[in-house]
């Protein structure tokens, strides 16, 4: 038979399991969150049939006001990076992939929509078509 020898006698079994059980729901409720795999990881595929995503169309467009901005990737070229054409834009493609649309860490300050990240999804995937 195991004895409860508790070091303080002012403290009982039924408070060492209150705060014993307090504790595990802590715990417990410290490591739930609710992001899902799709935002975390990015593993389903996209369906590009129906996106029509060429650089002339759209995707400069989003450029141009979420990325090649004052202050960010316009002419002063923040970090060393211009995005101001389609040669800059087209060589920088597996870095604004994975940035803007896989860690979604650019543009900061602000995300960019479901829509905008498929359009730039299905480009680079496409090849990145003018």
């Amino acid at each position: 038979m195991i004895k409860f020898a508790p070091m303080n006698k002012n403290f009982s079994l039924p408070q060492f399991f209150r705060v014993l059980t307090l504790g595990c729901a802590l715990l417990w409720l410290d490591g739930c969150y609710y992001d899902n795999e799709e935002d975390l990881y990015f593993t389903t595929q996209l369906d590009c049939s129906t996106v029509e995503a060429t650089f002339g169309t759209n995707v400069q467009a989003i450029i141009n006001s979420k990325c090649a901005i004052a202050g960010c990737h316009n002419s002063s070229g923040a970090g060393g990076t211009v995005l101001t054409t389609y040669a800059n834009v087209k060589l920088k493609a597996d870095r604004i992939n994975q940035r803007a649309v896989k860690d979604k860490t650019m543009p900061p300050g602000g995300g960019m929509s479901a829509e905008q990240l498929k359009i730039l999804s299905c480009w680079i995937s496409n090849g990145a078509p003018q």
